[in-house]
């Protein structure tokens, strides 16, 4: 299997003429990862039912997500590897068909295991995009807008787990808790048939050095991407786990009924972070022309106050409270969000980055399998509410971790550099 080779000049350069593509990209990608997100959502939006369909406990609840995040996490990896080594657009494709087919057949499941079978299978599809998908951004971005490309693709994440989660819950009321997987899987099926008339490959250049190179292998040993990995790992473990109990939270707790605690749970968190990710892009841009080291304080700075605003959640039950302190840590979640792609690309080069960003997916959504399971087990013993705050101190350790790596980020990202200036002249060779 050989990387496509369409021609399309990557915009490493800084020409008054910019081409319209390496947009038109990030828009059908946002595309993709609004699918990805909001089948997502799905599970999210009707937890209640699926719990009174199987009669399960919260703890076999939440191993539905858990399966879903753990099978995703293993995944990622060897996703990325092949992201890096093989068509980038093929690989997207193939991925948004098959999580596509099997949401819509989850709902035909008559048992919960086949049910948590097909939702683990959906996770397998689901990751195979994120690594390849932004890698593919990036070969069309250079640093000067690499921040704002990958903070408008994700804004998708939001929006898909926002609105994607309401929507889903509106048809499961109006119709049937199935109705929302035939939905969002039909769409996704319509949607890889119009990326495979539109969509371009990965440029020649990065194709040709990927091929040659130990992508896997590089980004294994990049201290800065390692470190990156655990960063990631407490990041997501708080986020996911949050967003996936919220809904619930409000439903149980409060009484809500299933599309008022979807908005409340589900609606700003996606909500806030949506606007903070193009917040952040902009600004990390900004800071990283000023500073070497700006994306990485953006990154740390959003983590902290998310922590500091989600603290005071299980102290709460007046749900205008509970929903502010929800939007404010999801917007300063998604500051963090808005930043960490464009950081790993930063430290890795582009024949590495699929590999860098699918290793990191694994890594951090094993936090993110293990968070619905803690939350759940905490919610059993002291409230969801409680939980919520206790999970929120891995944030911390996330800052910690930012700021004593100044020193590594530093010395990769100027090898990276190099290894990006040596690409450019491959690429002259080429055309």
């Amino acid at each position: 299997m050989q990387q496509s080779v369409s021609t399309p000049p990557p915009v490493q350069q800084g020409s008054a003429a910019r081409p319209v593509y390496p947009w038109v990209l990030v828009a059908m990608l946002w595309a993709v990862s609004f699918c990805n997100y909001a089948d997502r959502g799905v599970l999210t939006a009707v937890m209640p039912n699926i719990r009174t369909e199987f009669n399960l406990s919260l703890t076999e609840l939440g191993l539905l997500s858990s399966a879903f995040l753990w099978v995703y996490a293993i995944a990622a990896s060897p996703a990325g590897y092949i992201g890096d080594r093989f068509s980038r657009k093929k690989v997207i494709i193939v991925g948004l068909v098959a999580w596509s087919v099997v949401t819509f057949l989850s709902p035909l499941a008559g048992t919960f295991l086949v049910f948590l079978v097909l939702r683990a299978l959906t996770g397998l599809g689901e990751a195979t995009y994120y690594p390849t998908g932004t890698a593919l951004i990036s070969d069309y971005h250079g640093p000067e807008t690499r921040s704002r490309a990958l903070a408008i693709h994700q804004t998708a994440v939001f929006a898909g787990g926002g609105i994607g989660t309401v929507i889903a819950a509106a048809l499961a009321q109006h119709y049937q808790w199935r109705m929302p997987f035939y939905v969002y899987g039909a769409i996704g099926v319509l949607l890889a048939l119009v990326l495979g008339a539109l969509m371009r490959d990965t440029p020649p250049a990065v194709a040709r050095q990927a091929r040659e190179g130990g992508s896997f292998a590089f980004a294994m040993r990049r201290r800065s991407a390692l470190m990156l990995f655990l960063v990631f790992f407490f990041a997501t473990s708080v986020s996911y786990g949050i967003t996936i109990w919220a809904p619930t939270f409000f439903h149980n707790e409060l009484h809500f009924n299933l599309t008022e605690a979807a908005y409340y749970g589900a609606l700003t968190i996606n909500l806030a972070g949506f606007i903070a990710v193009l917040c952040s892009g902009t600004i990390a841009d900004w800071a990283a022309q000023r500073v070497r080291m700006g994306r990485f304080y953006v990154l740390s700075g959003g983590l902290l106050l998310a922590f500091l605003f989600l603290l005071p959640f299980g102290f709460f039950r007046n749900p205008n409270l509970l929903g502010l302190c929800l939007l404010l840590s999801g917007f300063c979640k998604g500051l963090f969000d808005g930043s960490i792609y464009a950081a790993m690309h930063d430290v890795v080069p582009p024949t590495a980055r699929a590999s860098a960003v699918g290793l990191m997916t694994t890594v951090g959504f094993a936090g993110a399998g293990l968070s619905p399971l803690l939350i759940g087990r905490l919610g059993e013993t002291v409230g969801l509410g409680a939980a919520f705050s206790l999970i929120a101190v891995l944030y911390i350790a996330a800052v910690v971790l930012l700021l004593l790596s100044r020193r590594i980020v530093i010395d990769d990202m100027d090898d990276t550099d190099r290894t990006v200036a040596a690409m450019g002249k491959l690429e002259e060779q080429i055309a």
